[in-house]
């Protein structure tokens, strides 16, 4: 349960601290009450996302084991496992950022629109974890998204999925800019309206700047 709370998670070092954790490197700790019974949590983060807890019952100073094995039933278990699993998604909410797109071209972006427009990708469908929007603050429109697809949804070969870039651009300059090599129909856009870059490195990353900026004035 806690692998996959935190799998595409990466912790900041400065938000466990400011959040009440100690650094003994490197490791980061936090040692809290725990909402049942006399018990102590104890939750441990090794950067970027390796996260592991302890409980203990305060009263005879033994650790609680019981909540870690999914096979174990009854309702005190399921209390303890409960309570552990809201101590960590606060955690996960306060200290961790999606890191879904682990790309270093990906990272570049991210950085990017975040230096330059302040905003945070939007992952706003459950059943597509590793798809996000960004879009603008004044008029709420899209105007990028990142996604991960098949190379077959690209018309592609190959089993390895592909981080790809979705921007806008005027219909006219859509087809002369479309080359199925670099750059394709929109994949989940509209496609007069829409293009695709695969994050691959063949486009540079000032191309890839410059582009999104031009879709981010299309989306006044």
């Amino acid at each position: 349960m806690i692998t996959d709370l935190f799998s595409q998670q990466r912790g900041q070092a400065d938000k466990l601290i400011a959040y009440g954790f100690k650094a003994i490197a490197p490791q980061y700790t936090l040692t809290q009450p725990l909402s049942v019974a006399n018990f102590e949590l104890t939750i441990t983060v090794s950067l970027p996302n390796t996260v592991t807890t302890t409980v203990i019952d305060r009263d005879t100073q033994t650790p609680y084991t019981l909540y870690l094995n999914a096979s174990s039933t009854g309702s005190f278990v399921a209390q303890v496992r409960e309570a552990v699993l809201a101590a960590l998604q606060a955690v996960a909410d306060s200290c961790f950022e999606s890191d879904v797109f682990s790309a270093p071209i990906a990272r570049d972006l991210i950085a990017y629109v975040d230096q330059q427009h302040h905003d945070q990708l939007e992952f706003l469908w459950k059943k597509f974890p590793n798809n996000a929007v960004w879009r603008r603050a004044n008029t709420k429109k899209w105007y990028a998204a990142l996604l991960t697809v098949t190379p077959q949804k690209l018309g592609l070969t190959g089993d390895d999925e592909l981080t790809v870039l979705d921007l806008r651009l005027e219909p006219d300059q859509l087809s002369q800019l479309i080359d199925q090599q670099h750059y394709f129909p929109g994949y989940h856009m509209n496609k007069q309206h829409w293009y695709t870059i695969i994050l691959n490195g063949q486009v540079s990353l000032e191309e890839l700047k410059q582009r999104l900026e031009h879709s981010y004035q299309l989306a006044h």
